[in-house]
């Protein structure tokens, strides 16, 4: 069953699957990934492979995209070779609460070469992280064998799933009091919001620590760093704006934006659980 964001404007949508992505559903919503040549900025060095090329070589090798996105651009010209993000599971992980994912961007614009990262998606909530520095990032540039390369990079990132399976059951044996609890969610809103010193945020500690599920109301580092998580990329918290107007909190729904906001939280957990150990 797939799942259409109403999130994203509909110009760039994304969508996330329970079964393996169709051509037809991904072109559907991230056309970047199928243009049939590079925006005209690029030169002639650029070494011009679609995506879809890509796609289709790590399909022979095991690897199935289960959600994809494209960025929204105000130039209409860069629409069919913006930023897109495929993350696809390999046929030899075995599911169980959190599948291991790789997470691939691009762009036939030039504002991207192929970057690799290592993630992990829950399936309760149906959220995608990004595991921060665990596993080494893979980046291909434009340039030579770009299909094999990303192939070859791709396994690399799948052989860092072990690695990131045990930082997060140690995640799990680490258990923080409400006072740790507390500045963890601090240090979260500081990356959220980025706020100049005296400034409040929207938001509060206590609400980026409310659980949305009765499981993940425990105390473990694991379970504080996916509701903050989930609580910081998803939205839809109550708020209030700087004039004391109510709001809601809005999703992070930029490829960049998540991707960046996402690493810096797996770090900061990282940085717990190494202090904790």
């Amino acid at each position: 069953m797939a799942h259409l964001a109403s999130r994203f404007a509909p110009r760039s949508p994304s969508i996330i699957s329970a079964v393996p992505l169709s051509d037809d559903q991904i072109r559907a919503v991230a056309p970047s990934i199928y243009a049939q040549e590079p925006h005209g900025s690029r030169s002639e060095r650029y070494t011009y492979i679609p995506t879809s090329t890509v796609l289709a070589k790590l399909r022979e090798n095991g690897f199935q995209p289960f959600m994809c996105a494209q960025t929204r651009v105000r130039s209409e010209d860069r629409r069919e070779f913006t930023k897109h993000m495929l993350r696809l599971r390999h046929a030899s992980q075995t599911v169980d609460a959190e599948a291991h994912e790789i997470i691939l961007l691009n762009s036939h614009d030039g504002t991207s070469s192929y970057q690799m990262l290592s993630g992990l998606f829950r399936f309760v909530c149906k959220n995608g992280l990004v595991c921060g520095d665990v596993a080494d990032d893979i980046r291909v540039t434009h340039k030579g064998d770009v299909a094999d390369r990303v192939v070859e990079g791709a396994f690399t990132v799948l052989d860092g799933a072990d690695l990131v399976r045990e930082v997060r059951d140690d995640m799990r044996g680490v258990t923080l009091s409400e006072e740790e609890q507390t500045l963890f969610a601090r240090s979260a809103l500081q990356l959220k919001y980025d706020l100049p010193e005296g400034q409040a945020a929207p938001i509060t500690e206590r609400d980026l620590l409310g659980a949305r599920r009765f499981d993940d109301g425990k105390s473990d580092l694991w379970s504080v760093f996916n509701r903050v998580q989930e609580n910081s990329l998803k939205g839809g918290l109550d708020a209030r704006t700087a004039s004391g107007r109510r709001a809601r909190t809005r999703a992070v729904t930029g490829i960049d934006q998540g991707v960046k906001l996402n690493r810096a939280l797996w770090m900061l957990a990282e940085g717990m659980r190494q202090l904790k150990r």
